[in-house]
């Protein structure tokens, strides 16, 4: 049987780096680490891709820049740019979502993702009646996906 495949966007990959002091903060932390425990123990398939890379170039912190892109190595994928990538990240930017979300959705859905987490509100809430793939907080995916 095939592992359900999942992509994680900056912001959560960034998650267990922001100030823990929230309660918010700290429980996405933790399901987001959660959540890369299965994609060590080979059990959740984890989709890399190109806006990523491009994404964590700029994270200012080195040390975070290396724990977040030594991920890609653990990807059973990693999604380039294609023009249907694009065309997809245009419509997706119709829905009100920022270019580089959209970027990463198109991106998602080129992997064949079941899921994509992110801790982004306003993606989360723009995302929520999207059939393509279902758009999640990582707490919330870890409450479905450890049944």
């Amino acid at each position: 049987m095939l592992n359900m495949r999942i992509y994680l966007d900056n912001c959560c990959f960034n998650r267990p780096f922001d100030n823990q002091s929230q309660i918010r903060i700290y429980i996405e932390s933790q399901a987001k680490l959660y959540v890369q425990e299965q994609i060590r123990n080979a059990e959740i398939d984890l989709i890399w891709s190109y806006i990523l890379d491009y994404e964590n170039s700029f994270n200012p912190f080195e040390e975070r820049q290396t724990v977040i892109q030594n991920w890609k190595y653990r990807a059973v994928a990693d999604i380039t740019e294609n023009e249907e990538i694009l065309k997809n990240a245009r419509w997706l930017s119709t829905l009100g979502i920022k270019n580089k979300d959209a970027l990463h959705i198109a991106c998602a859905i080129e992997g064949k993702c079941e899921y994509f987490l992110t801790t982004d509100d306003i993606v989360l809430n723009k995302m929520k009646n999207y059939e393509g793939i279902t758009v999640i907080n990582p707490v919330n995916f870890v409450s479905i996906s450890d049944k």
